[in-house]
C-alpha cells in the first residue's frame, strides 16, 4: 500500500463512494469532498499527493470552466500535485486543455477499474519524483550558498606582493583559463582558487574541492569521475564523482604534485576530451568545468626527475599565480591578525579584544613557517587562554627553534645578498622601495645588486 494521501473532488456522492472503494486498497489515505469550495481549507490542513478532479461543477464561475479554476486553484498552492481529472467522454477537449496546463492524465466516465488504478499509479510515482528533485534543488542551492559563501574565508593584505596575487586574480577570474597556484603550506592556495571561482562568471556555480593527496591510488578514478552499481565489491549504487558534481562549475585539484604518473594520465585524458567515463561504464559524459590546481612543490624539478608530466604541466598552469609565504609580506601581519582577532573574539564572547603594540611587534619578528594558517592559529589560542581584554607579547609562546633565523655559518657578504634577494621578492623588485627599506640609496643598490648576480 502505497503511503500517500489522494484528495478526490466530485459532486456525484455515488463516484465518489466508488473511488474512495477502489482507491483505498492501494492508498494509505483516501479523502473525499463534494464542495470544491473546501479544497484550499484540505489543501491547508494536508499534505495532498494527487488530485482526482471532476471537471463538471454546478456553480458558474465567471469563466464557465470550473474544473479548470480549481486545477489552477490547486497548483497555485502547490505545484507538486499530481492532478488527475474525471470528465464525460463529451469534454475530450476540455481534458486536453487540462493536460497543457499541468495535469497528469483524465480518465473518462464511466471509468475503467485497472486503468484508473494505473493512471492513478503513475500519478503517485510523479509526485514522488517532483518531490525529489524539489529536494534536490532546494539541498543544491544551500550547498552552494554554504560552499561559496565568503564569510571569514577572505583574502587580506596590502602588501605589494599580495596587491600584485590579487591584479592576476582579477585579470583571470573572467576566463576560463587553468590555472596553477602555487606556495607553500598555510598561504592560503585554496582561499585564492576560491577568489577566482567567486569573481569567475560560475560563481553562481560550485567550486567542488579535491586534496590529491588525500585520495589513493585505488580511488582515484571512482572519487574523481564516479561509478556505477556493481563495478566492484562496494559499488551498491551509481555515484556521481567530483567531475560531475562541479559540471559548469569550478573544479579545484589541491596538491596536484601527489599524483602518480598513471593517475596524471588519466587526469590529462579528461582534459584533453573534456569526458568522463564512470568506472564500471562506457557511457561517455561530457564534462564543462573551469580547472584550478594548487602545489606546494617544483613541478618543474619533478618534471626533470620523471615525476611529473611535461605534457599535464603544460595543460594545468596556462596561467600561474606564485602565493608568497608570510615571511615575506610582513606588511600584511597587523591586517591579518586584526582580523583573527575579531573573528576569535566574536566566536568565544570576547568582544572587547585587542593586540598590544608589542604584541604585534612579537607577531611580526616570528618566521611563521606554517604562514597564514599558522598565524590564524595562534590568534585563536590566544584568545581562548587570555584573561585579559589585550593580548601582550606572553601570550604568544613560539618554540625556541622558530623565528627569523640567524645564520652564524653565511659570511656577511652572503647575508647581504640574502637580505637584498629577500628585500627584491617582498616588494616586487620596487628598486625605490627596497632601497628605503635597506637604508641605501638608489644606486647603491643597483651595485650590490650587479655584484651579487642578481
Amino acid at each position: 500500500m502505497n503511503s500517500g494521501t489522494i484528495l478526490i473532488v466530485d459532486e456525484d456522492k455515488g463516484d465518489l463512494k466508488a473511488l474512495k472503494g477502489i482507491l483505498s486498497d492501494e492508498f494509505e489515505h483516501v479523502l473525499t469532498i463534494s464542495d470544491p469550495n473546501r479544497i484550499p481549507g484540505i489543501l491547508n490542513q494536508n499534505d495532498i499527493d494527487i488530485v482526482i478532479l471532476d471537471m463538471n461543477f454546478r456553480a458558474v464561475i465567471h469563466n464557465g470552466n470550473e474544473g479548470l479554476f480549481w486545477m489552477r486553484e490547486i497548483f497555485r498552492s502547490d505545484s507538486n500535485i499530481s492532478v488527475v481529472i474525471v470528465t464525460a467522454s463529451g469534454d475530450i477537449e476540455l481534458a486536453v486543455k487540462a493536460i497543457r496546463e499541468g495535469a497528469v492524465d483524465f480518465i473518462l466516465k464511466p471509468w475503467d477499474n485497472n486503468r484508473l488504478l494505473s493512471t492513478v499509479n503513475a500519478a503517485w510515482k510523479l509526485r514522488a519524483s517532483r518531490l525529489e528533485a524539489s529536494s534536490l534543488k532546494k539541498d543544491n542551492q544551500l550547498l552552494k550558498r554554504e560552499i561559496n559563501k565568503v564569510g571569514e574565508r577572505i583574502i587580506l593584505g596590502a602588501s605589494p606582493t599580495m596587491i600584485n596575487v590579487m591584479n592576476i586574480v582579477r585579470k583571470v577570474a573572467g576566463t576560463d583559463a587553468n590555472v596553477l597556484i602555487t606556495g607553500e603550506n598555510g598561504t592560503g592556495k585554496e582561499l585564492v582558487a576560491r577568489e577566482i571561482h567567486n569573481l569567475s562568471t560560475r560563481a553562481g556555480e560550485l567550486m567542488v574541492s579535491v586534496d590529491m593527496g588525500s585520495v589513493t591510488e585505488t580511488l582515484f578514478e571512482s572519487e574523481l569521475f564516479g561509478h556505477v552499481k556493481g563495478a566492484f565489491t562496494d559499488a551498491r549504487e551509481d555515484r556521481k564523482g567530483k567531475f560531475e558534481a562541479a559540471q559548469n562549475g569550478t573544479m579545484f585539484l589541491d596538491e596536484i604534485g601527489n599524483l602518480s604518473l598513471q593517475s596524471q594520465a588519466k587526469l590529462l585524458s579528461v582534459l584533453q576530451n573534456r569526458y568522463i567515463v564512470r568506472v564500471g561504464s562506457n557511457k561517455q559524459v561530457p564534462v564543462n568545468i573551469r580547472l584550478i590546481c594548487a602545489t606546494n612543490c617544483d613541478l618543474v624539478q619533478k618534471v626533470r626527475e620523471g615525476k611529473f608530466r611535461e605534457d599535464l604541466l603544460y595543460r594545468i598552469n596556462t596561467i600561474m599565480i606564485e602565493v608568497p609565504p608570510l615571511r615575506d609580506r610582513v606588511d600584511d601581519i597587523p591586517i591579518l591578525a586584526n582580523h583573527f582577532l575579531k573573528v576569535n573574539s566574536g566566536k568565544y564572547c570576547k568582544n572587547h579584544m585587542k593586540l598590544s603594540v608589542p604584541a604585534l611587534e612579537k607577531l611580526a619578528n616570528h618566521d611563521w613557517p606554517g604562514n597564514v594558517r599558522e598565524l590564524q592559529h595562534a590568534i585563536e589560542k590566544a584568545v581562548i587562554m587570555s584573561d585579559s581584554d589585550v593580548l601582550k607579547p606572553s601570550d604568544f609562546k613560539f618554540s625556541l627553534t622558530q623565528g627569523r633565523p640567524f645564520h652564524t655559518e653565511m659570511t656577511l657578504e652572503e647575508m647581504e645578498k640574502k637580505m637584498i634577494a629577500d628585500s627584491l621578492r617582498k616588494y616586487s623588485n620596487n628598486i625605490t622601495t627596497v632601497a628605503g627599506k635597506l637604508g641605501i640609496t638608489r644606486q647603491t643598490l643597483y651595485n650590490k645588486i650587479s655584484r651579487h648576480g642578481l
